[in-house]
C-alpha cells in the first residue's frame, strides 16, 4: 500500500535573510506545532494556524519593520508580530514602488553561457523565414458583428472540408470585440490595431491571411491590412491586399450565400496548408511566451523558478523567450533594467513601464489592483511579493529586446525579450501571440484551465496537490520540487524537451487534448465611443 502517513512540518525560505518562510504542507499547519531540525524556524512553536503557502514568522518582527522574502521588503509590520505567527497580508503595510529614476542601468553583465546545440524540433518553415508547430487556418475577422457568422462558417468548415485536408490541425476564427464603436483615431487605438493585424500574421498561421469584414466597420480591412503588409501565398498580386469577404456586399443574398462564400473561400487555403509538410528546424526557431495566472506562494519557489532555468536553456539554444505582465515587474524594476543588454534596452523598459504606471493613474488605480482574492488565499500577500515570484520566470540571461502592447518580432530579435503588457492572463497571451509566440509555458499554483487556439500551452502546476487533482488538465508537476523529489534545473530540462515534443506535434498539451480555448481578449486604453 502507499504510505499515506502525514508529511513531517515542512517551511521554505527563499534567502538566508528572510524573516519569514512559507508553509509547505497539505492542509497547512496547526497551532502548536513544532518545527522539526532542518527546516528553516527549526524548534519554533508555531502560535497560529498557518494554511499552505502562507507565511510564518521565524523571529519577532518589529512594528514598521521590514517583512523580508527573496531577501527584499515585501511589506512593513503594521504591528509587533511574534516569532511562530501567521504573517499575511492584513499585518503588512505595502511597500511604496520604487521611482523610475536613479535605476541600475545594464549593470548586470551575465557569464557568457555555452551554447546548446544539435537541439531540433518538426516545424512548418513560413515563407518569411518563421516557423510554425501547428498548421492552423485562421480567419481574421475586422469587427465583433461578424463574430456570429464566422463562428457558424468555422463549424461547416470543420465538418464539410477539415476531414479532406489531414495535415491542417485546425480551423479558427479570431474573434474579439474591436472594430467599431470606438475612437479608431486616437493615439493609443495603435495598440489593438496592430495587434490584430500581427495576430493574423503568427508563425501557426503559414501566411494564409482570410478576411471577413461586415463592410461598415470603422476598422476597414485596408486599414487593417494594409496592401504589401503581408506574404502573399497565393497568385494574386500584393497591391490587391488580403482576400477580404464583405457580409454587406451586394452579391449576398441571405445568410447562407454568406457561409457559402466563406467555405468556398477557405478551400484553396486548405490546400495549399495541406501541403506543407514538417521539416526539421533548430530549436532556435521557437518563440516561447511565459506567462502566470492563478499565482501562489509556491509560483516563486517552484513552477517559476523551472521556467526561468528553461527560459536560460532556450537562450542557450538560440530561442526567443518572451515574459511580460507590467504590473508583476514593476516592484522588481531594478532587476529588469540592471540586465539590459543596454542602456537602450534600459531605457525602453522604464519607457513602458512609466506608460503603465500613467495608464493605471488615469483608471485611479494603482498596481496593487493587479492581486487576486485567489493570489492571497495562496499565500501571495500582495504585489511586491507576487512580482518577486513571478520575475524569476526570466531566468538570469541579458534582456535583449524589449516590445510594446502589440508590436511584431522581428527575425532578428532574439534571446530573452521583455514584451511589455497587461498582467491580464487573457489580454498577455493575445500579445504575446500578437508578438509571433509559437509556443506557450503557463504556471499556476490555484489552477485555470486557461488555453490557447491558436498556440499550443504548456500547462505547469506549482504543487503536487494541484497536478493530482488536475492530473489531466496539468502538463508538468513542478511541486515535485518542494516535495524533495525534483530540482529547479531537472524541472527545467524536463520543461525544455516537452517544448520541443509539442513543438513537433509529437505530444498534445492537456489544453489541445480537451480543446480548451479562451479568446481573444484585447487591450484598448483608447476611448470608446
Amino acid at each position: 500500500m502507499p504510505d499515506v502517513s502525514p508529511r513531517p512540518p515542512l517551511t521554505l525560505r527563499m534567502r538566508a535573510e528572510d524573516n519569514v518562510a512559507i508553509v509547505a504542507n497539505d492542509g497547512g499547519l496547526a497551532a502548536g506545532t513544532v518545527l522539526p531540525e532542518g527546516v528553516p524556524g527549526a524548534g519554533l512553536a508555531l502560535l497560529d494556524k498557518v494554511p499552505q503557502g502562507h507565511k510564518v514568522a521565524l523571529r519577532d518582527i518589529a512594528e514598521g519593520e521590514a517583512v523580508l522574502r527573496y531577501g527584499v521588503p515585501i511589506g512593513y509590520a503594521l504591528k509587533s508580530i511574534s516569532a511562530g505567527s501567521w504573517v499575511h497580508e492584513r499585518l503588512l503595510q505595502m511597500p511604496s514602488a520604487r521611482a523610475l529614476e536613479g535605476l541600475p542601468i545594464a549593470t548586470v553583465k551575465p557569464p557568457a553561457a555555452e551554447p546548446l546545440e544539435g537541439f531540433t524540433f518538426e516545424g512548418y518553415r513560413n515563407k518569411d523565414g518563421s516557423v510554425g508547430t501547428r498548421n492552423i487556418l485562421a480567419i481574421t475577422t475586422t469587427v465583433q458583428c461578424v463574430s456570429g457568422v464566422v463562428a457558424q462558417a468555422v463549424a461547416r468548415i470543420k465538418a464539410e472540408l477539415l476531414p479532406q485536408f489531414p495535415s491542417v490541425d485546425d480551423v479558427i476564427g479570431l474573434e474579439h470585440s474591436y472594430g467599431c464603436g470606438v475612437a479608431i483615431d486616437a493615439p493609443d487605438a495603435i495598440i489593438p490595431i496592430r495587434t490584430l493585424k500581427n495576430i493574423a500574421l503568427n508563425p501557426n498561421f503559414g501566411g494564409e491571411v482570410m478576411v471577413v469584414s461586415l463592410g461598415c466597420e470603422k476598422l476597414q480591412p485596408a486599414r487593417l491590412l494594409p496592401p504589401g503588409s503581408f506574404p502573399i501565398t497565393d497568385e494574386r498580386d500584393p497591391a490587391s491586399g488580403p482576400e477580404t469577404i464583405c457580409l454587406q456586399d451586394d452579391s449576398h443574398v441571405g445568410f447562407m450565400s454568406m457561409l457559402d462564400d466563406i467555405l468556398n473561400s477557405a478551400r484553396p487555403h486548405l490546400e495549399r496548408l495541406n501541403a506543407r509538410k514538417r521539416e526539421t528546424v533548430p530549436a532556435s526557431e521557437l518563440v516561447v511566451g511565459v506567462q502566470c495566472g492563478g499565482s501562489d506562494a509556491f509560483s516563486g519557489v517552484t513552477a517559476n523558478p523551472a521556467v526561468g532555468f528553461c527560459a536560460d536553456l532556450l537562450v542557450r539554444a538560440g530561442a526567443t523567450i518572451m515574459f511580460s505582465e507590467n504590473t508583476e515587474v514593476r516592484d522588481a524594476v531594478e532587476q529588469l533594467t540592471s540586465r539590459a543588454a543596454t542602456p537602450e534596452v534600459a531605457d525602453a523598459i522604464i519607457r513602458e513601464l512609466g506608460w503603465y504606471d500613467r495608464y493605471l493613474d488615469r483608471g485611479r488605480v494603482d498596481r496593487s489592483a493587479n492581486t487576486t482574492p485567489g493570489n492571497k488565499a495562496g499565500g501571495l500577500s500582495n504585489i511586491a511579493e507576487k512580482a518577486m515570484g513571478s520575475i524569476i520566470k526570466s531566468g538570469s540571461s541579458a534582456i535583449s529586446h524589449v516590445l510594446s502592447p502589440g508590436e511584431k518580432l522581428r527575425r532578428d530579435q532574439r534571446g530573452l525579450v521583455y514584451a511589455a503588457t497587461p498582467a491580464s492572463d487573457f489580454i498577455c497571451g493575445t500579445l504575446q501571440l500578437a508578438a509571433g509566440m509559437n509556443l506557450h509555458i503557463f504556471t499556476t499554483g490555484r489552477g485555470t484551465p486557461y488555453g490557447l487556439a491558436e498556440c499550443p500551452v504548456v500547462k505547469v502546476a506549482t504543487r503536487t496537490d494541484l497536478a493530482r487533482r488536475w492530473h489531466d488538465l496539468m502538463d508538468i508537476n513542478a511541486g515535485r520540487i518542494a516535495d524533495g523529489e525534483a530540482t529547479i534545473e531537472e524541472t527545467g530540462w524536463e520543461m525544455f524537451r516537452l517544448l520541443l515534443d509539442v513543438a513537433s506535434g509529437r505530444k498534445k498539451t492537456w489544453a489541445e487534448h480537451w480543446k480548451l480555448h479562451n479568446s481573444l481578449v484585447l487591450f484598448n486604453p483608447a476611448p470608446v465611443t
